[in-house]
């Protein structure tokens, strides 16, 4: 296999073949990702669910990482440089596709009941 580095980084894993990133593991799904949380931020039945910030940990606070901006498809994440994210619960819809693209151990972004938040 050949490939060039830009053409490495535009597939990403899948440029290692999909049989190996299978058999590494290296393939979680949104709520896989969810265990990373204490147990009081995993969804529980049909709780409405809204993201949250830990900007402490957040790459966008000083880098320039825009994964959970551009993964979000209601445009509920905006980036404040020096600050992190912010996150309007208004449009946040829950889905958890931010926490799975967020690339930091542990993840800077979370998931809470709307219930919590209030």
């Amino acid at each position: 296999m050949n490939l060039s580095r830009k053409e490495f980084f535009r597939q990403g894993l899948f440029s290692l073949g999909d049989t190996l990133v299978k058999a590494a593991g290296l393939m979680r799904t949104p709520l896989d990702a969810l265990q990373d949380f204490p147990s009081e931020e995993v969804p529980y039945g049909d709780q409405p669910m809204v993201a949250v910030t830990r900007n402490e940990h957040c790459l966008a606070r000083n880098c320039g990482c825009f994964s959970c901006v551009e993964r979000c498809e209601n445009q509920a994440i905006t980036v404040v440089m020096g600050e992190g994210i912010r996150i309007d619960p208004a449009r946040c819809t829950g889905c958890g596709s931010c926490l799975y693209v967020c690339p930091v151990t542990p993840k800077a972004i979370g998931l809470k009941t709307k219930k919590d938040l209030l």
